[in-house]
């Protein structure tokens, strides 16, 4: 499968957010501030705890110029932005995405502080050493050539920059037919174990690299996230063709008993330029 195709029918979205903003406020999108979406716009796992755990990894402050790599709808840049004070340059290469993001920063009045930029994250369109920190959350598992991300956002740092990632980690134990299964199904491809991954960003010149383990932290996230998926059925269905909200609904059943087995995990990682 694409990364397009997974994401088109993806069931976090933006008419997703702004309906159920809508339902809360009973209407009214009216004078909206980034923290009426924060429920609703975290495509991730932990939620604004998790961005800000991020945050602080990668050394975030109020001057920090920040780089988030495959950022989505920008959720988390919002976060960052309206917590931390921040610039935010958001890079998304699904065009509905980026422009969803646009349209949402502008919405709470964050266009001037979070800045959407459609492109590749394997090929970064920014001037070397022209950032202070990258973020990135469960996104390089659709990405082939992850040495190429982790490389470029080597070189956009500033000396000392920090770099902090989530992603989902293969152990030992998931087998090639799953691995076959989740390119298909979500277009997860070469996914890392947190030795690897280390290896990686080694590799992409990265120091004081760090490492951690999530999996038993987003096992019970993802169980949650199945049962809105499921509560979501509705919406789904009126979205998209049946067979794709029962499809959407099957991985990510198939995603919590590969978690459930101890075949696939996630991880938290970091290293300074």
């Amino acid at each position: 499968m694409r990364v397009d195709d997974f994401y088109d029918r993806h069931p976090i979205s933006e008419p997703q957010v702004l309906a159920a903003v809508a339902r809360r406020r009973g209407g009214d999108l009216s004078r909206l501030g980034p923290d009426d979406l924060f429920e609703f716009d975290q495509d991730h796992y932990g939620g604004l705890k998790a961005v800000d755990e991020l945050a602080r990894r990668a050394g975030i402050t109020a001057a920090s110029r920040v780089l988030d790599v495959c950022a989505g709808l920008a959720g988390p840049a919002r976060f960052l932005a309206s917590r931390r004070g921040c610039r935010v340059l958001a890079l998304e290469l699904h065009a509905g995405r980026a422009a969803g993001g646009v349209r949402l920063n502008r919405l709470v009045g964050l266009d001037g502080r979070v800045r959407v930029v459609r492109g590749d994250a394997t090929a970064l369109p920014f001037r070397s050493a022209s950032f202070d920190a990258c973020v990135s959350q469960e996104a390089l598992l659709h990405i082939d050539d992850k040495l190429a991300v982790l490389a470029g956002c080597r070189r956009v740092l500033v000396p000392g920059g920090r770099l902090a990632f989530t992603d989902w980690i293969a152990h030992a134990s998931l087998g090639e037919r799953e691995r076959a299964r989740l390119v298909e199904w979500m277009a997860a491809t070469t996914l890392q174990s947190l030795d690897s991954y280390r290896a990686l960003l080694g590799r992409a010149g990265f120091v004081r690299v760090e490492a951690e383990d999530l999996s038993d932290e987003w096992r019970p996230l993802v169980k949650a996230r199945l049962a809105t998926f499921r509560a979501l059925r509705g919406d789904l269905a009126a979205r998209l063709p049946e067979t794709r909200a029962r499809d959407y609904e099957q991985l990510y059943a198939f995603f919590v008993g590969l978690l459930e087995d101890g075949k696939l995990g996630g991880g938290r990682l970091s290293g300074s330029a």
